[in-house]
């Protein structure tokens, strides 16, 4: 099963290049730039979200997005915008990419793609191989092997990873569910493992057929 790039690589791909100035000098003319920028942004949410709470009616689960977050959902979309290969679901930041900013600009990123896309693919642990690849790539990484998660009555595969820069280190898990023949994945960027944790809670899974 060759890997390839999914959504939610690339949109960590451009989260993670210098435009987002994830490597920033400190010091008070950045933070007075930073701070300046932010007064112009007002909070915003996905358009498919009621007070923040985004809501996925194909697969059923919702994701309470932190007050003050920005949505780049649209603006993230892939140039052909093709529903057959994969689609980015939602992706939310702390504070927008584009604006020069210190520390970790925590993120969530959800994605679904077509689980024909990797012949052989029988179970979610086999996605994480070439996520795990991709991500690796890119700097990261892993802090123990793939592993079995639960959220409510389902379980999930998670995996988790770690970049440590200058002054900072960026966290990350990415877990992986397969319905309807698709591969759902979320991506959750924080500043520490408790923030990842925290993020992580916000997501609320159906019922899994067998407790209904």
């Amino acid at each position: 099963m060759s890997p390839r790039i999914t959504i939610s690589i690339l949109c960590l791909i451009s989260f993670l290049t210098p435009a987002s100035a994830q490597d920033a000098p400190t010091g008070s003319s950045s933070s007075k730039a930073k701070q300046k920028n932010e007064q112009r942004v007002k909070p915003s949410v996905p358009a498919s979200t009621d007070e923040g709470l985004y809501r996925n009616p194909e697969f059923g689960f919702t994701y309470q997005v932190r007050y003050g977050w920005v949505d780049r959902t649209e603006a993230m979309q892939p140039a052909d915008n093709d529903p057959s290969k994969s689609r980015l679901l939602l992706a939310v930041f702390e504070h927008p990419p584009e604006v020069a900013g210190e520390g970790v600009n925590s993120a969530v990123v959800i994605t679904v793609e077509s689980a024909t896309t990797y012949p052989g693919l029988k179970t979610a642990a086999d996605y994480m191989g070439p996520l795990t690849e991709l991500t690796t790539a890119k700097g990261f990484k892993p802090t123990q092997d793939p592993y079995e998660f639960p959220i409510g009555t389902q379980t999930l595969v998670r995996g988790d990873f770690m970049k440590e820069r200058s002054q900072f280190t960026m966290y990350q898990s990415s877990m992986v569910m397969l319905r309807k023949s698709s591969i759902v994945s979320f991506t959750f960027i924080g500043g520490s493992q408790d923030e990842i944790d925290e993020l992580v809670e916000k997501l609320v899974l159906p019922a899994s057929p067998k407790h209904r």
